[in-house]
This record gives structure tokens, sequence and C-alpha cells, in this order.
């Protein structure tokens, strides 16, 4: 009796580290866990980037003055009859 006791014992022990520190056990559980909240972080910032991306894009497909915006900012053009006036800072 003592001989079955002690090994019960045993296998709940052996099965108890399986289950803490083996394969597929709680441990890997935790890690993979934060591995999922880190690329939904992620995705997340991605998934805002697109957002704004998409709705440039479709300011520019439908509107003039996105398109004259970008011009005037990036390319520094300036409309016909304007007076383009550039202040430079004292050094």
């Amino acid at each position: 009796m003592r001989l079955f006791f002690f090994s019960l014992l045993f296998v709940l022990a052996l099965e108890q580290y399986h289950l803490w520190w083996g394969k597929n056990g709680v441990q890997d559980h935790n890690q993979l866990q934060e591995m999922v909240t880190l690329a939904q972080a992620s995705n997340n910032t991605l998934i805002l980037r697109n957002n704004m991306m998409f709705s440039e894009i479709d300011d520019l497909k439908r509107g003039s003055e996105a398109v004259e915006e970008r011009a005037r900012n990036e390319l520094g053009l300036v409309k016909e009859g304007e007076t383009f006036f550039r202040i430079v800072p004292k050094e």
C-alpha cells in the first residue's frame, strides 16, 4: 500500500512539473501571451497609420485643395498673381 501511495505521489509530482515548466505549459503560455500583446499593440499603430494614409489618398483623389496644399508646402509653388515672401531669420 505504501509503495502504491508513493508511486501515485511521484506521478502527481511529474505531472505538476510538466504542467508548470514543460513544453506547452504555463510558462510557455505566459510568454506567448506577452508576444501576442506586443503584436497587437504594433498592429494597432500600423492600423492607425494606414487609416491616415487612406484618408490622405481620398483627399488627393477627390479634392483639389489637398493637391494645392501639397504643391505649396512640398514644391514651393505659387499661384498666378500671388506674391511670395520669404523671411530669413538673422544669424
